[in-house]
């Protein structure tokens, strides 16, 4: 008996998403709780599982396609669960090709159908090699098209000698067009000198999201600098008793999170937001670290990070980072939080101005560490420093606040024992 494959609930004020891709084929065998395909928001990625074990009948939508929630997007036999593969329907022509790979997309398996190329011969450029109705297009075109080594052409009327062209039983055919001129080199993997790609949910709410920064806020951003020494002794000191204990590594990311809500907490002010004619103050402190997610820059929130422990920061930061690596942070992950740190140091950024996670206040951005110069008690050392930068609304911090709250992290992390006294 069919069961239909449904789009699920997406979260709060999210009623589309689009086919970003099928996991399965049709004709396939799945079983229950199986991920059969994936759905993109403007937020995250979802997997759809199979409500079933059993066989994929069709896909009712293909990839690309915008879906809403409660569509019907596929169906799983599971009366054929322990059959083999059932006979396509006249809606699914078999194909003339060599049998269909498990890791070809339903558009490329019509393509194929259309223009009779072997599935088993075209390489995938899709996620996982999945092929692709592109890949299917590009088999397709050497086929019609000139090759590197073409045959030797007939000879035209006006190369052959007067007693061919009077043998000729045949009429002549139509006069061939004038040949083109020569088309720009064409990139790898395209039909053109330029390739265009549907933006995704995800760029398309990044891009708005950004957008809104800009015009709804009144952004400044100051910066400083820190001297890394102080950090760098304290974990070549107790790096391995500490992953012995608490079996995560001790890194960076923690001694900020700390020294950002110690800051916060002194400037109450970056860490409110502006909610129409109020100030919303807030007395929690749920810290955004962006990373770099399989869909792109992702901000997921390390709750309560007042309470935690640098250890317990740790962890949350590693749980976090996988996850958004593949695709599995849900809404609740990336949603509420009050302060943002961005981490452009680890692409290897000396310095850049952040722009604020709306509604925030507030955004720090850290850097590289490298190593410079230093003027220390009247001598110059060389010293492991790091460019922070603080971009922050106007309209809700002063300069001289948001100076302060910047220099209050610099003297937290260059005298990170001021961060376990609190003082």
């Amino acid at each position: 008996m069919p069961s239909p494959i449904k789009v699920p609930a997406l979260g709060e004020s999210i009623t589309e998403a689009i086919i970003a891709n099928w996991l399965q084929p049709v004709g396939a065998r799945v079983e229950i709780d199986q991920p059969l395909v994936e759905l993109e928001t403007d937020k995250v990625t979802v997997e759809v599982p199979s409500p079933v074990a059993g066989i994929i009948l069709r896909h009712a939508a293909e990839k690309g396609a915008t879906v809403r929630v409660g569509d019907i997007i596929g169906e799983v036999d599971s009366a054929d669960a322990s059959q083999t593969r059932p006979a396509p329907s006249a809606s699914q022509p078999a194909p003339s090709a060599s049998p269909v790979p498990q890791a070809a997309v339903p558009s490329a398996r019509a393509e194929a159908v259309r223009s009779g190329v072997d599935l088993g011969e075209v390489t995938g450029t899709g996620r996982g090699g999945r092929i692709l109705k592109e890949d299917v297009q590009r088999a397709a075109q050497p086929a019609s098209a000139p090759t590197s080594q073409p045959a030797a052409p007939q000879p035209t009327a006006a190369a052959q000698p007067a007693g061919a062209r009077q043998a000729t039983a045949a009429p002549r055919p139509a006069p061939a067009p004038a040949p083109r001129a020569p088309t720009p080199a064409r990139a790898p993997g395209t039909d053109g000198p330029e390739e265009v790609v549907a933006m995704s949910p995800l760029r398309r709410r990044v891009a708005e999201r950004l957008l809104q920064a800009q015009s709804s806020a009144a952004i400044l951003t100051t910066f400083n600098e820190v001297d890394m020494s102080a950090i760098y002794k304290l974990r070549a000191a107790y790096k391995q008793t500490f992953v012995d204990k608490h079996g995560v590594k001790l890194g960076f990311m923690s001694f900020f999170v700390k020294a950002a809500v110690s800051a916060l907490n002194a400037f109450p002010a970056v860490n409110a937001e502006i909610r129409g004619d109020d100030i919303v103050y807030k007395r929690y402190y749920d810290i955004g670290v962006a990373v770099g997610g399989g869909k792109g820059l992702v901000v997921p929130v390390i709750r309560g990070a007042d309470a935690l422990g640098f250890a317990e920061v740790e962890k949350e930061i590693a749980r976090l980072g996988a996850r958004a690596r593949d695709n599995k942070l849900t809404l609740e992950e990336l949603s509420g939080g009050t302060f943002t740190i961005s981490n452009g140091g680890v692409y290897g950024s000396m310095l850049s101005t952040p722009i604020l996670n709306p509604p925030q206040t507030g955004i720090l951005g850290l850097h590289n560490v490298v190593d410079r110069p230093v003027a220390i008690n009247g001598q110059v050392e060389i010293r492991p420093v790091m460019y922070l930068a603080l971009s922050y609304d106007h309209r809700l911090v002063d300069g001289r606040e948001a100076v302060q709250f910047l220099v209050h992290i610099k003297e937290r992390i260059e005298a990170p024992e001021r961060l376990l006294l609190e003082v």
